[in-house]
């Protein structure tokens, strides 16, 4: 499930916020089945977004470092090193 949702924890540098909540989104919008929202889906939505997203970002704070780094990152974002 989720597959398309990038690994966040490890990166360099941390994953941004924005990287979060989309991350979050992404997930809120798997799960519930809802690809936009409407007036009737948007309040739920949005705050489901904003409890996954608080979660992610505690989890992510919680958790020990990396020993290796995610295979992938996010596309666009973030260049890959020269030794990638």
């Amino acid at each position: 499930m989720c597959r398309n949702i990038t690994t966040l924890r490890g990166l360099e540098p941390d994953a941004t916020p924005e990287e979060v909540e989309a991350a979050a989104r992404q997930y809120v919008r798997k799960i519930s089945g809802v690809a936009s929202t409407s007036d009737n889906t948007r309040d739920a939505f949005e705050r489901a977004v904003e409890r996954i997203t608080a979660a992610s970002h505690d989890l992510l704070a919680e958790l020990p470092p990396r020993k290796q780094p995610p295979k992938t990152v996010p596309p666009l974002r973030r260049l890959r090193s020269a030794s990638a």
